[in-house]
């Protein structure tokens, strides 16, 4: 969720996101994507990855969620960790929380570093 809210808040020549995890699941929880739908985003064709050291390393940011003491470290990344749940298999209101609080931290960090 806050790679999609990111990339359509931020001006692509000037920065994207990309969502990994260090645990991907096969597919997007179809809660998250009904939830991004009721915003008008479409997530029904993301398929999770997993983080690799190739992947990340041209990131600025690493962005984690809830991870704790078990968070990846990337060499050069900034870090920081969002301390949210993960919406699996949560009833609708709360997926919508979650939803809520990401697309609000992650405009708060673009406005932060200056990207919008």
């Amino acid at each position: 969720m806050a790679a999609a809210f990111f990339n359509a808040m931020a001006d692509p020549k000037a920065a994207y996101a990309v969502s990994a995890g260090t645990q991907p699941a096969d597919r997007v929880h179809p809660e998250v994507i009904a939830a991004m739908r009721e915003v008008g985003i479409d997530l029904s064709g993301s398929v999770p990855q997993r983080l690799t050291p190739e992947l990340a390393e041209s990131a600025a940011w690493l962005i984690t969620m809830g991870c704790g003491d078990a968070c990846p470290f990337i060499p050069g990344a900034r870090t920081e960790d969002w301390p949210l749940r993960d919406p699996k298999g949560l009833p609708p209101d709360e997926v919508r929380a979650i939803r809520d609080a990401i697309e609000s931290r992650v405009h708060a960090f673009g406005t932060r570093e200056r990207l919008w």
